[in-house]
């Protein structure tokens, strides 16, 4: 991602890799000020694209940014910066800015093995809000980086079990490798470090039998075997074709997906903040129509 994109670019680049970012856009200004209203920037955590004027402005309102990205409070605020002494600036105006908290997607897969049900998965989390990390040891399994979606990562790599604990570590897991003993590596590894937000597994129900008993004899819990979904996907979606394994697997994964996540009765900037800035707002009904001026 280029820093040097305006403003944007690098939503639309934020949105595709599923990166939380925050859109800074300077509301009103008063007096001498370095840029004008509906001057736009992003923050990300690590980066900032186009800028509302720099010096320590910007320092200070990026700093803010990060605050509310590392705490992941996804919110909408308003802020009010007189440029005087307090910011080192000499403009002697004032700013009134919107930040925007943007989460992106907070969802992470990372899927082991590149063969046909992994390709076809790519095609659709392409399009899907997930950050997602895809894992071979073979390097002639995946496709040209370039024809990847802006969410995928490629992680080649000749230990995916050795890796795979801290790929996995807060993600969902899907294991659908080419080799059934990789295979019961990966789940006893992922198993160990008790870090993955799921795992999956490819696999009939034999196989899921055979693992069950193979675990079971390692000294794994019964609780702990139950939490692999095997065979991974949803049973409400038949067909055996790669694509078709590949829409079940995604339709089961955006359903966990959707389980923990909360919903705000308040969103956005509150009421009484937005009547401080709009002179007269508090004069109008909700159900009455604003007269054009």
């Amino acid at each position: 991602m280029d820093k040097r994109m305006p403003w944007y670019q690098a939503v639309a680049d934020c949105e595709a890799r599923g990166e939380p970012y925050v859109l800074v856009t300077v509301l009103g200004v008063a007096g001498s000020v370095p840029r004008e209203p509906a001057s736009k920037m992003v923050i990300t955590a690590e980066h900032s694209y186009d800028t509302i004027g720099g010096g320590h402005l910007e320092f200070q309102i990026m700093t803010r940014a990060r605050e509310q990205l590392a705490a992941r409070r996804y919110e909408t605020q308003l802020q009010h910066f007189p440029l005087g002494a307090s910011l080192g600036q000499c403009c002697g105006g004032s700013v009134s800015v919107l930040l925007e908290g943007q989460p992106g997607s907070e969802a992470r897969l990372v899927v082991f093995g590149a063969g046909h049900v992994g390709r076809a998965l790519m095609t659709i989390m392409g399009h899907l809000p997930w950050q997602v990390v895809w894992v071979d040891s073979r390097a002639d399994a995946f496709p040209e980086a370039a024809a990847l979606s802006a969410n995928v990562r490629q992680h080649l790599t000749d230990d995916p079990v050795g890796d795979g604990q801290d790929l996995c570590a807060g993600s969902h897991a899907l294991i659908l490798t080419h080799n059934h003993q990789l295979d019961y590596e990966l789940c006893r590894a992922l198993l160990d470090a008790g870090s993955a937000t799921s795992i999956g597994l490819i696999g009939s129900q034999t196989k899921a039998e055979r693992f069950r008993l193979r675990l079971e004899h390692r000294g794994y819990t019964a609780e702990q075997i139950a939490s692999i979904r095997c065979p991974v996907g949803r049973s409400d979606v038949p067909g055996k074709r790669p694509m078709e394994v590949a829409v079940s697997i995604c339709a089961e994964l955006l359903s966990l997906a959707a389980i923990d996540q909360p919903k705000a009765r308040r969103r956005g900037v509150k009421w009484n903040e937005l009547k401080a800035l709009l002179p007269g707002a508090e004069h109008t009904s909700p159900n009455q129509p604003v007269e054009a001026q």
